[in-house]
C-alpha cells in the first residue's frame, strides 16, 4: 500500500463536517489531521469528518454545546483521554462552562464509574485552569 495521501470525496456531508470539525476543533489541528494523513489513516479521516462531523453533528436537533456536553460523558465512560481532552478544551469554545463539564463528569461517575470520573476530572482539570487564567488574563 503506498503511503501517498490520496484526494478526500468531497460529498455535501464532508464538506459540511470539515466546516463543523474546523470550527469546534480548530482548523490547524484539522489540516493536520486530514492533509498530515496517508494512504493507510485517509480512509479514516474522511469517515471522521463525513459520518462524525457532518452526519451526526450538523444535524439540526442539539445545539453544538450539549454535543459538547454528550462527548465529554461518552468519553469519559469509554476512557478515551486523547479525545476527552481534545473535546473538554473545544467544549470552551462551544460556551460550556467549567461548572457544566463538571457536572457532566460527576454525573458519569455515577453512571459510568467512580475509577471513570476520577480520569475524566485528571484530564479536565489542568484544562480547566488552563482557561480560567487566560480568562483573567483578557480581563486585565
Amino acid at each position: 500500500m503506498s503511503t501517498k495521501p490520496t484526494k478526500y470525496d468531497e460529498t455535501e456531508k464532508f464538506l459540511q463536517g470539515l466546516e463543523i470539525r474546523k470550527d469546534v476543533l480548530g482548523e490547524e489541528k484539522i489540516n493536520r489531521s486530514l492533509w498530515g494523513a496517508d494512504a493507510f489513516n485517509q480512509p479514516m479521516q474522511q469517515l471522521v469528518t463525513e459520518y462524525c462531523w457532518g452526519a451526526a453533528w450538523g444535524r439540526p436537533g442539539l445545539p453544538r454545546k450539549y454535543r459538547s456536553l454528550l462527548n465529554i460523558a461518552l468519553l469519559t465512560a469509554l476512557n478515551r483521554p486523547r479525545e476527552l481532552e481534545l473535546h473538554i478544551r473545544a467544549a470552551f469554545d462551544n460556551d460550556c462552562t467549567a461548572e457544566e463539564i463538571q457536572e457532566v463528569l460527576l454525573q458519569t461517575a455515577v453512571y459510568a464509574g467512580v475509577p471513570a470520573g476520577i480520569e475524566g476530572f485528571r484530564i479536565a482539570t489542568p484544562i480547566v485552569e488552563e482557561v480560567h487564567s487566560r480568562n483573567a488574563g483578557e480581563q486585565r
